[in-house]
């Protein structure tokens, strides 16, 4: 599947779907449901720019499937399938902390062929294609090259469920010894795209679902960093790790169990 085109679609979508939110933003906290846990909030501004993004790229590629966080899923005919998040990082959002999302990739069946992070509140926008460089507002981007673990700053962060909290403390407590420090802001899809850009040196998480990473991982990928999954460590579930590939195999070591 050609990816032609298909980077600057989602960004028009993704910058029309972060103006709704930044609206929602600023006009102060919306009505909230919870879905997973008590913890796990979900905000009209989701689904209203869940919808937006749907009704739009239904509009630009009718053949194509969607699957969103909020609810939208279908195959499509055309063998490429859109993976939304739409507000990732919706806790933060609703709680006033500027620190939130949208994600848009494209995947053909086999692999993402583009990806889009789209920042609405900095207005940054990082992107990529599989066959070409991860870019950061049109500006190639590389990762860190860093190769001590040791002076690596690290992102990652928490599950809903208190038993895979009580997991991921104790992951936290081997790591924090041996790194630079760590990290915790609330959206996966920015910690990737930070990574992308060498703001963090690696970043690590179980329990992401497809949508919150299936952008941000292409953008590492094309951005020179290893991306490995991460098998379940029960009560924790899979994940995923992106780091330098001078250190990500003594990083895996550290956040297996």
């Amino acid at each position: 599947m050609v990816a032609s085109g298909l980077p600057a679609l989602a960004e028009e979508v993704a910058r029309d779907a972060g103006a709704l939110l930044r609206g929602a933003f600023a006009g102060g906290r919306p009505t909230t449901a919870t879905k997973t846990t008590p913890t796990d909030l979900v905000s009209e501004a989701d689904t209203a720019a869940e919808e937006l993004i749907r009704t739009r790229l239904a509009a630009a590629r009718p053949e194509d499937g969607i699957l969103g966080e909020e609810g939208s899923n279908s195959a499509g005919t055309s063998g490429l399938r859109w993976i939304v998040d739409p507000l990732d990082g919706t806790t933060n959002f609703l709680f006033g902390i500027p620190q939130w999302a949208v994600s848009i990739a494209a995947h053909d069946g086999e692999r993402t062929v583009a990806g889009v992070v789209y920042d609405p509140l900095r207005d940054e926008c990082w992107s990529a294609a599989a066959d070409g460089d991860a870019l950061l507002d049109g500006v190639p981007v590389r990762g860190s090259e860093r190769s001590d673990l040791a002076t690596a700053l690290v992102a990652t962060g928490f599950g809903y469920d208190a038993g895979v909290r009580a997991a991921q403390g104790q992951t936290v407590l081997r790591l924090l010894p041996r790194v630079r420090d760590i990290r915790r802001l609330g959206s996966a899809a920015l910690d990737l795209a930070w990574t992308a850009a060498g703001r963090f040196d690696a970043y690590y998480e179980r329990g992401v679902q497809v949508w919150d990473f299936a952008a941000g991982a292409l953008i590492c990928e094309r951005a020179g960093l290893a991306v490995a999954h991460l098998a379940p460590a029960p009560p924790a579930p899979a994940g995923l790790l992106v780091a330098p590939a001078a250190i990500i195999e003594e990083l895996a070591e550290l956040v297996d169990p």
